[in-house]
């Protein structure tokens, strides 16, 4: 059984390759969201520790994912900072009812 941490781009980049086969670095990159230097970084740790094998053809790589015996371990974590947007507090205008049809 192999442990991978929650919230750490192996997981990521496992659980996309389990959603979807097969795919390419060039694909993995887009939908992660990483540049293809840090994705070949990684995709080397997990291939060094017999996770995935990469299918180098002449025009594209494909990877592919060996061990199915994955357990992610941790608690969850928020991928992206979210921003709150604060509003702003208009000051109510003061209502002329004079000019209002019900008080004509």
């Amino acid at each position: 059984m192999i442990d991978i941490k929650i919230g750490t781009m192996e997981e990521r980049i496992i659980k996309l390759l389990q959603k979807e086969y097969p795919i390419t670095m060039k694909e993995i990159a887009r939908k992660i969201g990483i540049s293809m230097e840090k994705l070949r970084m990684e995709l080397m740790k997990l291939q060094e520790r017999g996770i995935v094998e990469l299918d180098v053809l002449p025009d594209k790589t494909y990877v592919r994912l060996i061990r199915f015996d994955i357990r992610f371990l941790g608690e969850r974590n928020q991928y992206k900072f979210i921003k709150k947007k604060k509003r702003r507090v208009r000051k109510e205008e003061k209502e002329d009812k004079g000019n209002d049809i019900m008080y004509a």
